[in-house]
């Protein structure tokens, strides 16, 4: 259900290598026994579910809606706040009734989620484990986005230092923090396993470390995260720089 990390030697070793892409990859299908298990293990940790849609043909979504913005990746109903549950008997009846819907877990609640871009998040995982920082769970998405569990801060005393992280719009600190997604109240995110359109059918959202490990306060990761965001987002503008000059 996770990666594997071992003990302290040769930890670093083997992280850099599964880093470079060379774990393999979760066969777990929308179908499969191990769905329902992973859904379940999620739940146990604390992560409120609710069903989701799922690629489909022709619009790539299975709610049919023409030019869907999120296909595959939003919930099924409006009321998802208040059906996300971590009730088991609920969740096996969602999983059996339901066997192509991918699940979100609404954040907000008992936790959040930091979501950053791969690279970045990858950089910033090694990072925070070679430094023996406490990582929750973390997910990987094959659209290019590390996903990290935290626990939520619930409200804080200065509204200006939060915003409620909407799939399609962007918190107004983006320059602080480019690339970075801190979904919290009011938000949600795919919950692995899940799968995403396009490509050949093997686009997935699959935990790279599970629900078993505790979640952490987000601030202990966020230094490291906006660090990397940063650097990551200095590199890709660079890079566009450089394929088109500037012309006097």
């Amino acid at each position: 259900m996770s990666a594997t990390f071992g003990g302290p030697s040769g930890r670093q070793g083997r992280l850099s290598q599964w880093l470079r892409g060379r774990r393999p990859k979760q066969a777990v299908t929308a179908d499969d026994p191990g769905r329902a298990a992973l859904l379940l293990a999620a739940a146990e940790a604390g992560l409120p579910l609710a069903p989701a849609a799922h690629p489909a043909p022709g619009y790539g979504c299975s709610c049919d809606r023409v030019g869907c913005p999120t296909p595959a990746r939003h919930p099924v109903s409006f009321a998802w706040q208040t059906q996300s549950t971590t009730d088991r008997a609920q969740i096996e009846r969602w999983a059996r009734h339901q066997p192509q819907a991918n699940f979100i877990t609404a954040t907000g609640m008992t936790h959040d989620v930091l979501d950053v871009p791969l690279e970045a998040g990858q950089e910033a995982l090694e990072r925070l484990l070679a430094g023996g920082v406490e990582v929750g769970p973390v997910a990987e998405s094959d659209d290019g986005r590390l996903l990290f569990f935290t626990l939520t801060r619930g409200t804080p005393e200065d509204e200006d230092e939060w915003w409620p992280c909407e799939l399609d719009c962007r918190p107004e600190t983006m320059d602080e923090h480019p690339g970075l997604r801190w979904h919290c109240r009011g938000s949600y995110v795919l919950v692995p396993p899940a799968r995403l359109p396009g490509g050949d059918g093997d686009r997935r959202v699959r935990w790279v470390r599970g629900p078993e490990h505790a979640l952490p306060d987000p601030l202990s990761l966020l230094e490291i995260l906006t660090d990397a965001c940063a650097r990551y987002a200095g590199e890709e503008a660079d890079q566009v720089a450089a394929a088109w000059p500037l012309r006097h």
